[in-house]
């Protein structure tokens, strides 16, 4: 069953903490995932989260914080010593996650929490993990896993997991490599549990296995776990040595980071924030659009002041401008977000005219509809038919246009290396506003010329 932290149950939590019923909080507590141990105590004071970690027992403290918000784990560790650190971290946690929350720390903490790590090889292989650029698979990677020698027998193969096994939470592949330490297949516990105990592994492991480098991005990770159904992925150095692993749970966190991010993007917010953050990194984030919107804004206004004498002479003009900007603007948006979609999941296929050309073809058809919608809606509310048919073509023309531009400004930001994802939003909807309305009236002017 699922657990919901609600206002009541909240509150609830505080009051018994005031009346200082605190082991009965921590007994009800123990009852809960970590994960949602670490939701409540997201909410709690500091000085209750730290009364309650000192309850529970290293293995449960570690797991919950790995679950706690980057700010409250932050707030927590921030005065806790070096060797506890060590003792609740690195004996208790996979060395992807230790390292994790190891790299969060100040540089002061770090060498005391290293200090105190008394497995100097684990202390070694956790400080490797830190020097892997961020967003990589050598960051994302644990370096507990299973492996065997090719020109080991199934009886000692078993004998070696066994010991490995000890280290490893969760047993989800067996990599088999040469005397080099280079990744040559995975192995089959079914072939494993099947064969005759004399056999090499050499003869039954898979060949076809895949696998990816320290320096490859976790997005391009996560694309490949997908794309193959994969639980598990090993990491390799350049050389093809076998490093370490990548887990399904740790890609759903970047899949997760990343989809924020470029909602973030789309959405005009320049940095990876949250609603818990403090006033200036928010500012920070979404002022550089909302200027841009303001500057795109004031184009469009010289635009329609350019056009005043028209407006004067055709008061009603002034009516279907909302909806020009507004149609102008959806339309971009929903061409470019597949784009941007597509590019993000690696799925982008064909040429960038192929692309165009199809975007033509859809902007031809739903101008149509779209247009002689507006041009029978128009008639029905009687405005006069030169009105109406400005209104029409225009929008027949500013949805064509829109589905081009769409498509094309996230292709060419991509070409350029920028990330496609700011194409979508503010960007799309600004410029279309302002060609939007300059078509309008060009039109208009043409119409009512005659």
């Amino acid at each position: 069953m699922s657990f919901e932290l609600t206002t009541k149950y909240l509150e609830e939590i505080n009051e018994r903490l005031e009346s200082g019923a605190l082991d009965t909080v921590v007994d009800e507590l123990q009852e809960l995932h970590a994960a949602d141990v670490a939701e409540i105590l997201d909410e709690l004071k500091l000085d209750n989260v730290k009364a309650i970690l000192a309850k529970f027992d290293e293995e449960q403290r570690a797991d919950i914080l790995v679950e706690l918000d980057e700010d409250s784990r932050a707030k927590v560790l921030k005065e806790a010593s070096g060797k506890d650190i060590a003792e609740t971290l690195v004996d208790n946690l996979d060395s992807d996650d230790a390292a994790d929350i190891i790299g969060e720390l100040s540089d002061e903490q770090k060498k005391e929490v290293f200090t105190h790590i008394e497995d100097r090889e684990q202390a070694k292989e956790i400080a490797s993990l830190l020097t892997h650029a961020e967003d990589t698979a050598g960051a994302l990677m644990a370096t507990e896993l299973i492996q065997v020698n090719e020109n080991w027998t199934v009886l000692s193969s078993v004998k070696e997991m066994r010991k490995q096994a000890e280290d490893v939470d969760q047993v989800h592949a067996v990599y088999v490599v040469d005397d080099e330490g280079v990744l040559k297949g995975s192995l089959s516990l079914k072939k494993l549990l099947t064969t005759s105990t004399k056999t090499p592994i050499r003869e039954i492991y898979n060949t076809k296995i895949q696998s990816v480098k320290t320096n490859t991005p976790e997005e391009d990770v996560a694309i490949l776990m997908s794309k193959y159904d994969l639980f598990v992925i090993p990491v390799t150095d350049e050389m093809g040595k076998l490093l370490g692993r990548i887990t399904l749970d740790d890609v759903v966190d970047v899949i997760k980071e990343e989809a924020d991010r470029d909602y973030q993007l789309a959405s005009g917010i320049t940095e990876d924030v949250e609603a818990a953050d403090k006033l200036l990194p928010l500012t920070r984030a979404r002022l550089p659009w909302l200027v841009i919107g303001l500057f795109g804004g004031l184009i469009a206004a010289i635009v329609i002041s350019t056009n005043e004498g028209k407006i004067a002479i055709i008061p009603k003009l002034a009516f279907f401008m909302p909806l020009i900007a507004a149609m102008g603007g959806n339309v971009g948006v929903q061409s470019s977000a597949i784009i941007v979609q597509a590019l993000a999941n690696k799925s982008f296929s064909g040429t960038i005219l192929n692309k165009l050309t199809k975007e033509l073809l859809i902007g031809l058809i739903n101008g149509l509809i779209c247009s002689v919608l507006l041009l029978g809606a128009s008639t029905l509310l009687g405005y006069s038919l030169k009105l109406a048919l400005t209104v029409s073509v225009a929008l027949f023309c500013i949805i064509i246009f829109a589905s081009l531009f769409g498509t094309f400004i996230p292709l060419a930001l991509n070409r350029f290396k920028i990330d496609p994802a700011v194409a979508t939003g503010p960007f799309i909807t600004t410029l279309n506003d302002i060609l939007g309305l300059s078509i309008y009236f060009y039109i208009s002017k043409l119409i009512f010329a005659f």
